[in-house]
């Protein structure tokens, strides 16, 4: 059987490691499904998806030169459609709740200049007592 880069077919896992999983598609012809392309989402561990001897479906997306199959599931099932995206609702900012940026800002401001003013004074007293020995 002949395989071509794109075709979609079924087949088997057979071995699952940290990188990904082996699927069987025919007697003798197996690939790769890295762990990258199992999902559209982040796996962080590929038997948290699937299983020895689940049936799946993938798709063929490269043949290196020594015949070896580069597998995926993601790009052979159907992305799921999403509902478009909403702006988050506005929320009516109270007075006596948190402090709006500018606010943060502006407190930041003072709460430096106190600390620079601070250690100005206590440089130049430093200073004063040196010259005057």
């Amino acid at each position: 059987m002949d395989f071509d880069v794109g075709a979609i077919y079924a087949g088997k896992v057979t071995g699952i490691t940290k990188f990904g999983a082996f699927v069987s598609m025919a007697p003798g012809k197996s690939g790769l499904v890295h762990i990258s392309e199992i999902a559209s989402t982040y796996v962080s561990d590929v038997r948290e998806h699937l299983t020895e001897g689940q049936d799946v479906t993938v798709k063929v997306i490269g043949i290196d030169q020594s015949g070896r199959m580069n597998l995926s599931i993601k790009s052979a099932v159907s992305a799921p459609v999403s509902e478009p995206r909403r702006p988050p609702p506005q929320k009516q900012q109270a007075p006596s709740q948190e402090p709006t940026f500018e606010d943060k800002l502006k407190r930041f401001m003072q709460d430096s200049d106190n600390k620079m003013s601070g250690l100005k004074q206590y440089s130049d007293k430093k200073g004063a007592r040196r010259r005057g020995r």
